[in-house]
């Protein structure tokens, strides 16, 4: 990959890791819940899918999917189910004792988060096909394709894992400022809803026609 072209699609993912989405608001729901260092297992969790999902378009397997429609309105709706399933667990989640005196803090088990940021970006069939449609257009056929390939996923997670980390860090300087009972009742309320939006929004997507 030349030099110009890697400047152009590094980029390209700043604008679109930096665009508000499923995976912004998992990492700020994370950060709000567990703090910075706990929370940020969900942004690997995230990272795992999208290099998934690069691994599955770079293998040609993303073109199969992105032409079925069954494929399609199964991953879609398992996302959908996934944000509202989270939304609810959101809304229903408890407050803690934030005091500087607190002998306990709430504690997410890394694997569980990993896999949750995992679900959040696989339930996404929109980002699947967004990547065929956009990767392409950084790949030079004439050169290997298993170098560009890990060239492109390397930037991408790169790149994400720094934007997840600004919202999983904005996300736990609120969660400090969060003193009382009523305080992160209201903000766990605000991410559930914001779950809930994400999933109606990818409820409304449909497989473009070919």
């Amino acid at each position: 990959m030349e030099l110009e072209t890697w400047l152009a699609f590094f980029a390209a993912c700043w604008l679109i890791s930096l665009t508000p989405g499923a995976g912004a608001i998992a990492s700020m729901s994370s950060g709000l819940q567990y703090g910075f260092w706990r929370g940020y297992w969900n942004a690997l969790g995230l990272q795992l899918g999208l290099a998934l999902q690069i691994a599955i378009v770079g293998a040609g397997v993303g073109a199969i999917l992105a032409a079925s429609a069954t494929a399609f309105y199964a991953i879609k709706w398992f996302g959908v189910a996934y944000l509202v399933y989270l939304g609810i667990k959101q809304w229903r989640a408890l407050p803690s004792d934030m005091s500087d005196d607190a002998a306990i803090r709430p504690m997410g088990k890394p694997l569980v988060l990993i896999f949750r940021g995992f679900l959040v970006n696989m339930g996404n069939p929109k980002a699947l096909v967004f990547m065929l449609a956009v990767l392409p257009q950084f790949i030079n056929p004439h050169a290997p394709l298993l170098i560009q390939y890990l060239v492109i996923g390397a930037t991408m997670v790169f790149v994400d894992l720094i934007v997840m980390a600004g919202y999983t860090g904005l996300a736990s300087k609120v969660l400090r400022a969060l003193r009382t009972p009523k305080q992160q009742k209201r903000m766990n309320r605000t991410f559930a809803g914001l779950f809930i939006g994400a999933a109606a929004f990818m409820a409304t997507l449909r497989k473009a026609a070919v």
